[in-house]
This record gives C-alpha cells, sequence and structure tokens, in this order.
C-alpha cells in the first residue's frame, strides 16, 4: 500500500513538543474516516476505572473503527485527545503511542472539566485518510 500522508515539520520552527507531527498532508486519498469522540466503553457495556485502562478501551475501540474501514493505525492524520482536568496525562499520551507504534500523526491534547458521561475520563476523536 503506499502512503497517501506526509508529515509536515517545517525547520524554521520548533521541534513538536511530544511525539507527534505538527501538520500531515494526505495527497489524493481515495478514502476518509472520521470518528465521534471514541468513549471508554467496553463491547459489554462497561467502563474501567482508571484513565490508563480506559485509554486503552479507548484505542481498542479505533482499533475496531480501522479495520471495520479496512483501515490500519498509519492511515491516522489526526487525534483530538480530551482529558478530564486532574487526571495525569503521561498513560494517555502513552496509550497513544503505542498504538500508533512510531507513526506520527498531527495531535492535540484538550483537559476539559468533565465530559458527557462522569465516568468517562478521557475520549478520542481520529481522522484517518487512506
Amino acid at each position: 500500500m503506499v502512503s497517501v500522508n506526509y508529515q509536515i515539520n517545517p525547520l524554521s520552527i520548533a521541534a513538536p513538543a511530544a511525539n507527534y507531527a505538527h501538520a500531515v498532508l494526505s495527497d489524493r486519498p481515495e478514502r476518509w474516516l472520521h470518528t465521534s469522540g471514541v468513549v471508554p466503553t467496553a463491547p459489554d457495556g462497561s467502563t474501567p476505572g482508571e484513565v490508563s485502562a480506559q485509554a486503552a478501551v479507548v484505542w481498542e475501540n479505533i482499533a475496531a473503527m480501522l479495520s471495520e474501514a479496512e483501515m490500519v493505525p498509519s492511515d491516522i492524520v489526526s487525534v483530538t485527545t480530551y482529558v478530564v482536568v486532574g487526571e495525569p496525562l503521561g498513560p494517555v499520551m502513552a496509550a497513544r503511542d503505542a498504538f500508533l507504534d512510531g507513526h506520527r500523526a498531527a495531535s492535540t491534547l484538550v483537559t476539559v472539566p468533565e465530559l458527557a458521561q462522569p465516568h468517562w475520563r478521557m475520549e478520542v476523536a481520529i481522522v484517518a485518510a487512506s
């Protein structure tokens, strides 16, 4: 499969602050996948308590969506992560990095006072192109 997504990290600006690309250029993609905020609800309807476990569930859910769309993690061009204020960010970022396995997408992390359900401590929305 030929990549249609290319990192844009100009040398004229500071390097990204973590494991992401400043921008991603999608050159003539044929297919796009936009997710809603993917929440940490497991297939059985349960939600783990700790944010690190919630991050694992979120990325498992994203993996299922990518698979259904016949896409792979390296097709992800943008990640937007929402984390409730006070939750540790390290495990959330580590889960993203582990899932992407060296692939760098454009990425934004936002802390928020709360999410739609009080037991959700984080959620992630992605855009993928292939």
